[in-house]
């Protein structure tokens, strides 16, 4: 009889930590943060073209620490995710391969993460550097938005 008991509340209590996870997941479901344009350059600025949207270029590295983190905490924020993905052409780029190499090198990046703004016609806006806590740089992009 102990042993269906303690059977018993074993089965309760996965169930109520599964429950649990479900809603975690629902609560997270459609808010992976900002999301990034994955097609080329001259793609992007094409696309800020026809949608007439400013364009926000994230250039980073994988060492960086503050670039982790700011793709771990702040791009995931749901309402800087919300805010950027509504405003921008959202583009990622590291700043040691391909395009992002020749873009760094062409804006005279020197620190990261470096946030770079663009109008809509894709000439160049703005450009700042440095790890931003959700609030900031929520302000930031709507600083640079046009």
């Amino acid at each position: 009889m102990k042993k269906l008991a303690i059977l018993a509340a074993g089965i309760i209590l996965l169930i109520f930590v599964a429950a649990k996870y479900a809603d975690k997941e629902s609560d997270t479901a459609g808010n992976s943060g900002i999301t990034f344009f994955t097609g080329s350059w001259e793609q992007a600025v094409e696309l800020a073209k026809q949608e007439n949207k400013p364009i926000f270029l994230d250039i980073s590295t994988s060492w960086c620490g503050y670039c982790r983190r700011m793709k771990a905490n702040v791009f995931t924020d749901a309402d800087v995710a919300a805010f950027y993905n509504a405003s921008f052409i959202n583009v990622s780029l590291d700043a040691e391969h391909g395009e992002g190499s020749v873009l760094a090198g062409k804006y005279r990046v020197s620190a990261y993460p470096s946030f770079l703004f663009f109008n809509s016609d894709g000439s160049f806006s703005s450009q700042t550097a440095g790890y931003r806590n959700s609030d900031n740089f929520l302000e930031l992009g709507k600083r640079n938005k046009k």
